[in-house]
């Protein structure tokens, strides 16, 4: 069980790495735009709120590659942590901004929570 919940915090870390991505360095290109659904000038005013996003999501990718790098019992208390803002802000932009949100990182993020702490 350890395994699998070290693949999913793991992949989770990956997920918020891409958003990390798509949010600061491509929102104005065709992934970034795809996602929002905004077109060219829309894009280019939301960029710097955009690249803030996906700043945040770096610092989550950082905690959760932290957490599984880290000894326990350091290790399993920064995952915790870690998954938990992931599953908050995942539900969080999910009712208020977009239900895909939900599925996109509260899921994986809730996924990943349960795995760690049935390790445990």
């Amino acid at each position: 069980m350890e395994t699998t919940a070290n693949v999913l915090v793991g992949l989770v870390a990956a997920l918020h790495a891409y958003f990390l991505v798509l949010e600061m360095f491509l929102w104005e290109r065709r992934p970034g735009r795809k996602l929002s659904g905004f077109d060219a000038a829309m894009a280019r005013a939301t960029a710097p709120l955009a690249a803030n996003q996906g700043l945040y999501n770096g610092f989550l990718a950082a905690g959760l590659i932290w957490g599984l790098v880290a000894d326990d019992p350091t290790g399993f208390r920064v995952q915790v942590f870690f998954l938990s803002c992931v599953l908050v802000a995942g539900l969080y932009g999910g009712l208020t901004t977009n239900r895909r949100i939900l599925t996109a990182q509260a899921a994986p993020g809730a996924l990943a929570l349960a795995a760690v702490l049935l390790a445990r």
